[in-house]
């Protein structure tokens, strides 16, 4: 099995590529692959003959099928991709004024199971190469007629579940021979996986860093979110803590408004205990309603009184997101492969 073109360091490929082409020839490869868009070798017209075979025989350039494609009212494109070995993952461009983001899978499922998400419904089936990370980016490029300016890790999976991948696919994806994509435009989400911070903080790698909390206690956090049951609050703000050391970019607090659950004054006052002594902004994301999950997205009301508490309680800068793509379940927490979901109704 021939190893994908799309995984490989530029200057590893440009190592191995030496002994047989001028060093110019690697460049122009990159340039055709990361600046045009073209993934198949007899495509390269300045490349001579004998390295378009020699490239074909030598490394994989497949790139995953589109196998469906919804457009939502609000311009946002959710794209199903079949991978290699036929398994499925989705991601999702999202168009604003002066932006367009970029969401895209880690892992095909999620081990994580959190309870107001349905892709951990799907369970884990295998993390993703960073082949296939970097492909997402690659195909949706050549997909839009705009330029992709941000980047976040929020699809399908867990990034820090999968790091030693999804690190070297941003490592890729930021090189400067490549892609030269922005540090500050290239976000990473995690549930809390604390040895995968720490991690995350060392590696030398700049990202942004956004956590998905929705509660500041401990007991409902443990509802909506197992993995607080193994890395609680305490041990989740230390770890916080100490990526702020490393790392010169504010964190993201992600909180999902969910009504009876996690709304109420308490939650407001356990938050700012919580958020009190860290760089960050939080998010304030309305629920996603989904058929087969128990909670119920907040009303208009409802959001505008929480929010105005919380501009009150909190000195952070807070945002409400408006969550991209509800019509096409493009939106935060809705994605997961329709063959599945189908048969999760029919086990629930």
């Amino acid at each position: 099995m021939l190893n994908s073109i799309y995984g490989i360091m530029p200057e590893q490929l440009s190592s191995f590529l030496s002994s047989e082409f001028p060093a110019y020839r690697s460049r122009q490869l990159l340039k055709w692959i990361y600046e045009k868009g073209v993934f198949d070798p007899f495509q390269m017209t300045n490349l001579p003959v004998t390295m378009q075979n020699y490239l074909a025989q030598t490394f994989d350039f497949s790139m995953p099928r589109i196998v469906q494609s919804l457009k939502s009212i609000d311009g946002s494109q959710k794209f199903r991709l079949s991978l290699s070995d036929e398994e499925q993952i989705e991601m999702v461009l999202m168009p604003e004024t002066k932006k367009l983001t970029l969401c895209v899978s880690s892992q095909v499922g999620c081990a994580r199971n959190c309870a107001f998400c349905a892709t951990g419904k799907m369970n884990l089936h295998r993390n993703l190469f960073p082949h296939e990370i970097v492909q997402q980016f690659l195909l949706a490029s050549q997909e839009s007629t705009r330029r992709i300016t941000n980047l976040v890790f929020m699809g399908m999976g867990e990034p820090l579940d999968n790091l030693e991948n999804v690190l070297s696919a941003i490592k890729l994806i930021q090189d400067n021979t490549t892609l030269a994509f922005s540090p500050r435009r290239t976000t990473i989400s995690t549930c809390g996986i604390i040895p995968g911070i720490y991690t995350l903080a060392d590696s030398g790698v700049k990202v942004k860093l956004a956590v998905s909390l929705n509660s500041a206690r401990n007991s409902i956090r443990d509802e909506l979110m197992p993995v607080n049951r193994k890395y609680p609050l305490t041990v989740l703000k230390k770890a916080l803590l100490y990526f702020q050391k490393k790392n010169p970019f504010r964190i993201t607090l992600e909180y999902i408004l969910i009504p009876g659950v996690n709304m109420d004054d308490a939650d407001l006052k356990a938050l700012r205990q919580f958020s009190g002594d860290l760089s960050c902004k939080i998010n304030f994301i309305p629920f996603n309603t989904l058929p087969f999950l128990p909670y119920l997205s907040p009303d208009e009301k409802e959001i505008e009184s929480f929010l105005q508490k919380a501009r009150a309680a909190l000195p952070q800068t807070i945002t409400l997101r408006r969550s991209r793509g509800q019509d096409i379940q493009g939106a935060c927490g809705q994605l997961v492969v329709e063959s599945r979901k189908k048969s999760m109704r029919g086990a629930i």
